[in-house]
């Protein structure tokens, strides 16, 4: 099986410098906000709160676009167009819901492995 983000660990070395703490630091940040993503986007996805899934899209959109996570950026983005052409209760967004989530746990996953 492939490899997800092969380069990722190599991504955070570049921009640590070599600091082992501050890898290990930036790792960590990673995961929490991938975890902090995942969370927010489901409570606001239940709760249909546009407002609060945009506040996460947009936090988190620097860090996606660093390390180079352009299959969860993507995603985020079909989210949006569905959320703002045909809203929450459609097919759609349930299908975009599930695909996200699937994204998350992988790229979860990825990190965390970064982290032992």
């Amino acid at each position: 099986m492939e490899q997800l983000y092969p380069e990722l660990d190599l991504l955070i070395i570049n921009m640590s410098e070599g600091d082992e703490a501050f890898q290990k630091e930036l790792t960590w940040a990673i995961y929490t906000g991938l975890l902090e993503l995942k969370d927010i986007y489901t409570k606001a996805s239940m709760e249909k709160d546009d407002e609060k899934i945009q506040q996460i899209r947009h936090k988190l959109k620097p860090t996606l676009s660093i390390f180079e996570l352009t299959h969860i950026i993507d995603e985020l983005q079909v989210g949006k167009e569905i959320i703002e052409n045909s809203g929450f209760d459609n097919a759609l967004f349930r299908s975009h819901f599930q695909n996200l989530q699937i994204k998350l746990d992988a790229t979860i996953r990825r990190v965390y492995e970064l982290t032992l």
